[in-house]
């Protein structure tokens, strides 16, 4: 079958460990190679096998296919998406909609924002990052749940610029 994620990541650890420089691992459907330098270490797997890729390749699909089955919903979030700002991320951290669990939310849905609001405070390495308003208008919708992980350029909030 070749080999799974955690004994790639054990031989990763192993390689840098050992200090060695390059280790490379055939195997009939496989082919793996670690580099191992003063820079990070970098992983190049050739997987020829598709049970392994397809999940990879089928991802965008159900969206797809998804999409015409409803064609109401689509059309009305084109259209909106479109006339609404999304506030997004500049960084990857716990998002908080309040600035601690007895306050209440900087901002709800219906919520009128102006530039410079705060709207959340995202936690990066212990340090709260109050996330302004870059846009004034109306609070459509929230698109993440308090203490949920956020990455860099995820959307937060999309907003009616009124």
């Amino acid at each position: 079958m070749g080999m799974d994620i955690k004994q790639i990541q054990d031989l990763i650890k192993f390689v840098s460990k050992s200090g060695v420089n390059e280790v490379s691992i055939e195997e009939k459907d496989f082919k793996i190679t670690i580099k191992t330098t003063e820079q990070p270490t970098y992983v190049t797997a050739t997987v020829p096998q598709p049970s392994l890729q397809q999940p990879i390749q089928n991802l965008p699909t159900p969206a797809a296919t998804n999409a015409p089955s409803n064609p109401s919903s689509t059309t009305n979030d084109g259209a909106d998406d479109s006339k609404y700002i999304t506030i997004k991320s500049p960084m990857i951290g716990t998002f908080y909609r309040s600035s601690s669990p007895d306050k209440p939310n900087f901002i709800n849905v219906g919520d009128e924002v102006a530039n410079g609001q705060v709207l959340c405070i995202i936690e990066a390495m212990k340090l709260f990052n109050e996330i302004e308003s870059e846009v004034s208008g109306k609070i459509v919708k929230v698109l993440v749940d308090n203490s949920q992980p956020v990455e860099y350029d995820q959307p937060l909030f999309l907003v009616d610029p009124s």
